[in-house]
């Protein structure tokens, strides 16, 4: 299992940009306003000590990002330091050559900190929009995936498939800062997703949203497993957990602050109804992954799910509508407060099994 060190453990936020109305002032901000809020965010994110800003891809109304590798664009010019990921391009829906030449963009705007997460996706719009058949989005996954891998490796690519035009020796530019783009598969629950990303050496980040994490641990191991056999180092192998959270002063504060709009969210993303008592449980008990909380629970929580999967990155999306200036005060807690304390007590853990 791979182990990774309290220095190289790494904490970030993402972020998915929906226009909802506020539960409490009835707000809706514009596109504009939302976007520019995103990029104060990610600026605050850099300035807390994270190390990771994702940003999500929606192709309908109550969203402002349909391009995010043009937000993060400009994000790189408000940052220096913390490293930039979709979260996560549809690939199923989108041409390989065009994602990958719109990430070696960013990472040479960047200097060096782009990152590519692919998944299927949650949503349907992108595929009618951009004329694909949703019942293949499993089988244009699988060849695009494959053809993503090619051209971060090579400069100049020969590829032949059935759902896109042949490539003859074709060049692929500009080529990233980095010598290839690190890349990402977003996993839900799947055993066939966790040994794709084995089988390719890519990052594996396990969406747990809610519920008990336990369940999810056999997918750490398929990846692995089918990593090795691979013939890919242990330290290449790397797992992310992504999660919904908010990290208030206290549990109480968390809850409170975090509950309507989380509601509103639920509401909106799947018509069911969140009642208040369910953060309250959430809140008092390392295994549930909903990671509401003060940062002692935040803290229990993680080291929780480290013990489970020996992760080395740990994703929050806490931005779900709510005010800047609250987004602002969770993101502070997480980087000043949470990741110092998990690192120490991870390092602590290694050194005491060494």
């Amino acid at each position: 299992m791979l182990q990774p060190d309290g220095k190289t453990f790494e904490f970030g936020v993402y972020v998915f940009g929906e226009l909802l109305p506020d539960p409490v002032s009835g707000e809706i901000i514009s596109a504009e306003q939302r976007i520019r809020n995103i990029i104060e965010t990610a600026k605050l994110a850099e300035e807390a000590g994270l190390d990771v800003f994702g940003l999500g891809e929606h192709h309908r109304l109550d969203f402002a990002v349909s391009a995010p590798h043009v937000v993060l664009a400009a994000i790189a010019e408000r940052t220096s330091r913390i490293l930039l990921t979709s979260a996560a391009t549809i690939l199923s829906a989108a041409d390989p050559v065009r994602v990958f030449e719109e990430y070696a963009t960013l990472d040479l705007v960047s200097g060096g900190r782009a990152e590519i997460m692919v998944a299927r996706g949650a949503f349907t719009e992108p595929f009618p929009l951009f004329g694909y058949e949703l019942d293949l989005y499993d089988e244009l996954f699988k060849e695009k995936f494959e053809l993503l891998q090619l051209l971060n490796r090579h400069e100049r690519v020969t590829w032949s498939g059935k759902h896109r035009p042949s490539l003859n020796q074709n060049e692929i530019a500009p080529r990233p800062r980095q010598k290839e783009l690190p890349i990402w598969l977003g996993v839900g629950g799947s055993a066939e997703s966790a040994e794709r990303a084995g089988q390719a050496g890519a990052g594996m980040a396990i969406a747990i949203l809610k519920g008990e994490p336990e369940p999810f641990r056999p997918l750490a191991e398929i990846y692995r497993k089918t990593g090795a056999a691979a013939g890919h180092p242990p330290e290449a192998l790397r797992i992310a957990i992504t999660s919904h959270g908010y990290v208030g002063k206290t549990a109480g504060q968390a809850v409170d602050d975090f509950f309507p709009y989380y509601a509103n969210y639920k509401k909106m993303r799947s018509g069911r109804i969140v009642e208040k008592s369910q953060l309250i449980d959430a809140a008092s008990t390392a295994r549930e992954a909903l990671a509401v909380g003060g940062p002692d629970e935040i803290v229990e929580k993680i080291l929780y799910q480290y013990e489970l999967f020996g992760h080395s990155r740990y994703l929050l999306q806490m931005d779900i509508g709510q005010p800047l200036k609250k987004v602002a005060e969770a993101i502070e807690l997480l980087g000043t407060k949470v990741a110092p304390a998990v690192r120490k007590a991870i390092k602590g853990r290694n050194a005491a099994k060494a």
